[in-house]
């Protein structure tokens, strides 16, 4: 077996170059660069690293939080086929991540997290700012993150990392698990060097699947939507995630079914669409709100209904109004006692246009969506016109 010796930080280093991601037959590098801040730890493990592999460009940053976020922002739109690694010293600079952290899982969006961590061997302690506690020796800040990250692990051991970041890539390029990953990185173990197999930096393609929904669902998907009078839909950032943006126009203008957008989902359907009744919920405007007060049916795309999407669930006042949710989540997709459509939003919309070939929603209910659109967008045009002045011009 081949091996090849290098120290922790730089067969990290060397393994997320060697990562990348594929959908619809594109190929790309996983992670388009590294952000850091280089404090009490870090620098001869990491920083190192990464001044000795400049294919992982790094990037200088102010802020760990603000790392944190711009690693989700680049993800989002990269539409979660990329992310950026951000590091950190322990103590404050690690926990400044914990909030972007927190949003990234949340919001079902990958970043890669590698906090620097306490001394694994533990004889040079406390470090500086270290939280140090009475009642264990084998605590540190970075713990805070395990409740925030969709997968964490400590590095104690240079090995561990062979086990330790396949797991981390399995997560953060799974559709439906991804969020915050935060791998620990004790200050020693970061500059311990040992063998590692030359396999492991071989170059892996992670594909992301689209995967189809259960044929039996999807068929009561279209009787449900068949048999609705007032049916709507609530675009969610999966739309956009799946690259469905194309598949939902489509259906949208095969059925004539309305849309409302969450803000992950904004964009979903273009604005000026006759019938995209633009956000929806608490932050929504009169006419999705009125829509949705009115449905009988609920297609949710790729959203996970939170508090402002649903009006607190009260958006959705008809009596016997059903909900049908195509998501890649079974967790979401089971919300509001919904039929699951577990799947790619993109593939099942396309496999759903196809069961309701003929049909459309009822025109009077088309016709009240599009009056909606006409009148939100009037007022919107209302309220951008630059005021009228009240001075009175010179003679």
């Amino acid at each position: 077996m081949h091996i090849t010796r290098l120290t922790t930080a730089q067969a990290l280093i060397r393994f997320l170059l060697a990562q990348s991601s594929e959908r619809d037959g594109v190929t790309q590098p996983f992670f388009g660069g590294c952000f850091g801040i280089f404090g009490h730890g870090n620098i001869a493990g990491m920083g190192q690293a990464l001044r000795q592999y400049p294919a992982l460009r790094y990037y200088q940053a102010r802020n760990e939080q603000g790392m944190v976020h711009t690693a989700a922002a680049y993800a989002r739109h990269a539409l979660r086929l990329r992310t950026l690694a951000c590091t950190s010293s322990i103590g404050p600079g690690a926990l400044n991540m914990l909030t972007g952290a927190a949003a990234a899982t949340v919001n079902r969006v990958p970043v890669l997290l590698l906090p620097g961590d306490i001394f694994a061997r533990r004889n040079v302690a406390p470090v500086l700012q270290q939280l140090e506690s009475e009642h264990s020796q084998d605590v540190s800040v970075n713990d805070c993150f395990k409740p925030v990250s969709r997968y964490w692990d400590r590095i104690n051991r240079p090995d561990q990392l062979i086990t330790s970041l396949p797991e981390a890539m399995r997560v953060l390029t799974s559709p439906a698990e991804t969020g915050a990953v935060t791998i620990c990185l004790p200050e020693d173990v970061q500059t311990e060097a040992w063998d590692f197999p030359a396999a492991m930096f071989e170059p892996r393609v992670w594909r992301v699947p689209r995967n189809r929904p259960d044929r039996v669902a999807l068929m009561r998907a279209a009787a449900l939507i068949r048999a609705s009078q007032r049916p709507m839909i609530v675009a969610g950032g999966g739309v956009r995630y799946s690259d469905a943006t194309a598949a939902l126009e489509a259906f949208v203008a095969a059925t004539g079914i309305p849309v409302g957008e969450t803000m992950a989902g904004k964009g979903s359907l273009r604005y000026d669409n006759p019938l995209c009744m633009g956000g929806i919920g608490a932050t929504g405007t009169f006419a999705a709100n009125d829509v949705a007060l009115k449905a009988d049916l609920v297609i949710g795309i790729g959203t996970r209904y939170s508090d402002f999407t649903t009006a607190s669930k009260t958006q959705f006042q008809d009596p016997g109004v059903t909900f049908v949710n195509i998501n890649v989540a079974e967790f979401d997709a089971a919300k509001h006692s919904g039929l699951m459509l577990v799947g790619d939003a993109r593939a099942t919309l396309e496999e759903l246009r196809d069961a309701l070939s003929g049909w459309m929603a009822p025109k009077n209910h088309i016709d009240m969506a599009r009056a909606l659109h006409t009148a939100w967008e009037t007022a919107v045009d209302g309220f951008s016109q630059p005021p009228q002045s009240t001075l009175a011009k010179p003679e």
